[in-house]
């Protein structure tokens, strides 16, 4: 049967490969190279404060963080979990890998949630973005491992940027849908009372979007862990680089290891960030609770003034 591709075919390996190789990596390779500054700062020390806390400090002090936003059950679950990684002997992996997803989890929140917020308030930004998150989402992360590798070389901070890249879409998206979900009769009431636009998302669209937000949060987190095995392909360490080694030797016992490290991981980060998301739709304002603050900020000012057109 005829085919075009027996006519003509598009030489795409070709472009791909003289448009990064021959245009981007010689003229842009110093750019690169300084973007990973801040993510590799960032790693550096929050690695080196995971590593300098000793193992029961850190394990009580998440046990309670789990009491506290979530429930007994929780925090008894994590107790049991860090003393099983520290047992099987890679409490130093894990502390790595959840330096590696703190940092990813850290950038995709600055970059997702301004973008967010920029998509919220243009449906022109909103349609032009939502074909690059609909890429970056459904890509296979080897595929963008190679141009990673040759704009940024190999090691964590590389592995870091393909976490990023896989797992910024969910809390840019939500961002987007807990600010759009927001009542317009809320917006419109709190424009009345004289806010600003800035005053408005920060009091009134932020707060009662923050529980999506964290759903995304959750989300770019349980992605971002995904990703550790992945990493560890192009130089990342941690929990991933043990399953990835034990993969090359066909040691089922080391990959076992840091496989169970990874998931008991996920599950306590995936639980506490639930709960905080639950806590947050609790203390998030209704209605009529966000139109009282908003007159009750309002009422000293016109009190005064009127306190001195009385005096005068």
């Amino acid at each position: 049967m005829w085919q075009p591709s027996d006519v003509f075919e598009l030489p795409l390996d070709s472009w791909v490969e003289t448009a990064i190789k021959g245009w981007l990596v010689p003229n842009f390779r110093e750019v690169f190279q300084a973007m990973q500054v801040p993510i590799t700062t960032v790693l550096e020390l929050l690695d080196m404060g995971l590593q300098a806390i000793p193992m029961a400090i850190f394990t009580i002090v998440l046990t309670l963080i789990a009491w506290a936003v979530a429930s007994r059950g929780l925090a008894v679950f994590t107790l049991i979990s860090l003393v099983v990684v520290d047992l099987i002997g890679v409490w130093t992996q894990t502390m790595t890998t959840l330096a590696m997803i703190l940092t990813a989890v850290l950038f995709c929140a600055v970059v997702g949630v301004p973008l967010g917020i920029a998509a919220a308030r243009s449906d022109r930004f909103a349609n032009g973005i939502r074909p690059v998150l609909d890429i970056m989402q459904t890509i296979p992360p080897f595929v963008y491992l190679v141009p990673i590798v040759m704009l940024f070389g190999v090691g964590m901070t590389p592995g870091i940027i393909a976490t990023i890249i896989f797992a910024l879409p969910p809390i840019i998206r939500l961002t987007n849908l807990g600010i759009r979900s927001v009542p317009e009769d809320l917006i419109e009431a709190a424009y009345a009372f004289g806010s600003s636009p800035r005053q408005v998302l920060w009091e009134v669209q932020l707060p009662l979007a923050l529980r999506t937000i964290m759903a995304g949060l959750n989300q770019t987190l349980m992605l971002a862990l995904s990703m550790a095995v992945i990493a560890a392909l192009i130089g990342a360490g941690g929990l991933g680089l043990t399953v990835y080694t034990g993969l090359g030797r066909l040691d089922v016992g080391a990959a076992t290891e840091g496989g169970l490290g990874i998931v008991l991981l996920a599950m306590i980060l995936d639980r506490i960030t639930q709960a905080l998301g639950s806590e947050s739709e609790r203390k998030t304002p209704g209605l009529l609770d966000t139109l009282r603050s908003l007159f009750r900020t309002r009422t000293p000012a016109n009190s005064s003034a009127s306190g001195q057109q009385s005096a005068s």
